[in-house]
């Protein structure tokens, strides 16, 4: 795909400078059951709090989530959804500069947190919803279209793949199209290749060793691999708050292959792996 993207991005929803490099999504999960903090800051005060001490530690973005996505979890209705994450999004708009992203599949919840303040969308199936598509283009918000194979209930019931890496690019890059031709600016599209959403050890691998291909397909990348069970898995830590090490390992992957966004846990250490491997570079 030919055209450079700008080093800064301006929406009507916030601002992203990638002069410097990659950028830091910080994570605020406001569900009792999330894999690694869920209930945590299910508290709308603690949420708040939470995303304005990740703002202090260097986070560009901050995205908010009311639905656990953990392999098994069970959904919830969007008028819950709503209601654990509206109100935080309405408290941190004022207290925080960055833009707040809404991880959500549900075109109710959306409509409502970017009413709230939202100025992303984060969608794990890849705004399959058309009305998703539509939102994002009236509302102008920036949009992440993330791969996953099934559904957080069963996609890891034994996923296959003949390849991982071109079958999961080519879907994000039909689905990006998709978007555009819904009139979504292909400036304010991310890319995401759902580590752990739908994929094995190896797949998780293969999608990391390749990332790069992703980087050059001309949409920017974000990568999510924060305490995720395949570190886990690699390094024996059963607890996900245990993988921070871990994780710092894909961060500085990820920061070294051009990749624009990670989305992490910890954000004022995976902070100092950014900022250490941009140096290096």
């Amino acid at each position: 795909m030919s055209g450079k993207l700008a080093e800064v991005l301006k929406w009507k929803g916030g601002e992203l400078d990638f002069s410097g490099g990659t950028l830091i999504m910080g994570i605020l999960n406001v569900t009792p059951d999330s894999f690694s903090d869920g209930g945590e800051f299910f508290d709308t005060e603690a949420a708040v709090s939470h995303a304005v001490q990740m703002q202090k530690e260097g986070a560009a973005i901050i995205d908010i989530g009311a639905e656990s996505t953990r392999p098994g979890s069970v959904g919830v209705n969007a008028d819950e959804q709503i209601r654990r994450a509206v109100p935080v999004i309405e408290q941190s708009a004022n207290k925080v500069t960055v833009p707040i992203s809404i991880d959500t599949f549900n075109y109710e919840v959306a409509k409502a947190a970017i009413a709230a303040g939202a100025g992303m969308i984060n969608d794990i199936t890849a705004l399959a919803d058309e009305r998703m598509c539509e939102l994002a283009a009236k509302s102008e918000v920036a949009v992440v279209l993330m791969h996953m194979k099934g559904k957080p209930a069963t996609m890891q019931d034994e996923p296959k793949y003949a390849d991982v890496v071109g079958e999961v690019l080519d879907f994000l890059l039909e689905r990006a199209q998709d978007a555009q031709r819904a009139g979504v600016n292909r400036k304010k599209i991310f890319i995401d290749p759902g580590i752990g959403f739908g994929k094995k050890l190896e797949h998780n691998i293969e999608l990391l060793a390749n990332i790069d291909k992703f980087v050059a397909s001309g949409y920017r990348v974000l990568v999510g691999a924060s305490r995720k069970k395949f570190i886990g898995e690699l390094t024996g830590r059963d607890v996900a708050s245990d993988r921070s090490f871990g994780t710092a390992a894909t961060v500085a992957h990820c920061v070294a292959k051009g990749v624009s966004i990670v989305r992490v846990h910890d954000v004022k250490e995976m902070g100092d792996v950014v900022k250490v491997t941009r140096a290096i570079l």
